[in-house]
C-alpha cells in the first residue's frame, strides 16, 4: 500500500527532527495551485527550512508559506511568511472546471468552502440574472457563469487586489460575455431592481448588507443566499429574524428554503448559508 503524503514527510523528517518535537509537524495544509500554506509551531522554527522543503518536494509545490496570523482587516488579507521556494507566489488553482488565478500571500482562498462553491455551480437556473455582492476573485461568480448558463452575473468587489484577479479570472475562464465586474462598495455601486438571485458570500455582520440585497432583486422578489457566522444554537431562527425585519420594510415575505453548514469557525460557532425566498405577501 502506498504511503500517504504525510507519512512520506514524516519518514523523511524523522532523521532530522528531535523526537520531542517530531509530533508537532503539521498534519494539515492548504494547497492552492502550486503554493502550500502550513501552520508551523514556533518551537519548530529552527527546522523550518528542512521541514518546508520536504513538504514542497512531497506535495509538488513551488512555494511553502507559514500562516503566522490568520486573516486580518476589512479585506481579510492573509498574514503569511515565505518558508521555502519561489518568491513569485502567484498561482492558478483548478477546481470543478474553474481556474482561479490569485496570490495566496495577498488573497484568502479557503478549501473549507469548496462544497459550497460546487453547490453554487448547480443551484441557479439558466437565464437568471445574478448579483454577487462580495465577488472576491470570483469564488461563486465563476462557477455560476461557467456551469449554470445565467443570462448575466454582476460581480461586485471592493478590494482592488481581489477585483484585479476577478477581472483576470473572468477572461481566463472565457465568461466575459456573461459576467460584468463592478469595482466599489456594493452599498454604492450594486445594480438595483434587476436580479433573480443575490449572493451575500461574506461573513462578519452580513445582515448590514441585507437591504442592499433586497434592492438588487427585481421588484424585491427572488432568492437571497445569506452567509455569515452564527452560534450553532441560534440557526436558523436568529439569522431569519434579520431577513424578516428587512422584508417587512418593503412589504415582502421571507421563506427559508434550506440552510447549510459550510464549515466550523470557532467552538460553538460555524459558517452557515441560508437560501431564502423573498416574495409578495
Amino acid at each position: 500500500m502506498k504511503d500517504t503524503p504525510f507519512n512520506q514527510i514524516k519518514k523523511s523528517l524523522s532523521k532530522n527532527i528531535p523526537t520531542e518535537l517530531f509530533e508537532r509537524i503539521p498534519d494539515k495544509w492548504e494547497k492552492i495551485g502550486d503554493v502550500l500554506t502550513i501552520v508551523l509551531p514556533p518551537d519548530l522554527d529552527p527546522y523550518k527550512k528542512i521541514i518546508s522543503k520536504e513538504y514542497a518536494d512531497v506535495l509538488g509545490c513551488k512555494t511553502v508559506l507559514n500562516d503566522i496570523g490568520g486573516i486580518t482587516g476589512e479585506y481579510r488579507a492573509p498574514n503569511v511568511e515565505i518558508l521555502y521556494g519561489s518568491k513569485d507566489t502567484e498561482t492558478v488553482h483548478k477546481e470543478n472546471g474553474i481556474r482561479y488565478k490569485l496570490d495566496p500571500c495577498k488573497i484568502m482562498f479557503s478549501s473549507g468552502n469548496m462544497d459550497e462553491r460546487k453547490r453554487m455551480a448547480a443551484v441557479p437556473k439558466p437565464n437568471e440574472i445574478v448579483v454577487d455582492l462580495f465577488a472576491g476573485i470570483g469564488y461563486f461568480t465563476l462557477p455560476i457563469a461557467v456551469h449554470c448558463k445565467p443570462k448575466k452575473v454582476f460581480a461586485v468587489e471592493k478590494n482592488p487586489v481581489s477585483y484585479d484577479y476577478l477581472c483576470q479570472n473572468i477572461t481566463l475562464n472565457n465568461v466575459t460575455h456573461i459576467i460584468e465586474s463592478i469595482h466599489g462598495d456594493n452599498r454604492d455601486v450594486a445594480p438595483k431592481n434587476i436580479a433573480d438571485r443575490v449572493l451575500l458570500g461574506y461573513f462578519g455582520e452580513t445582515y448590514k448588507f441585507l437591504d442592499v440585497a433586497f434592492n438588487c432583486l427585481k421588484n424585491h422578489c427572488g432568492i437571497i443566499h445569506y452567509h455569515d457566522t452564527f452560534p450553532e444554537k441560534v440557526v436558523p431562527e436568529d439569522p431569519m429574524k434579520h431577513v424578516e425585519k428587512v422584508a417587512e420594510k418593503v412589504k415582502r415575505s421571507a421563506r427559508l428554503l434550506k440552510y447549510k453548514h459550510v464549515k466550523s469557525y470557532a467552538p460553538g460557532i460555524s459558517h452557515y448559508v441560508l437560501d431564502i425566498k423573498i416574495g409578495k405577501k
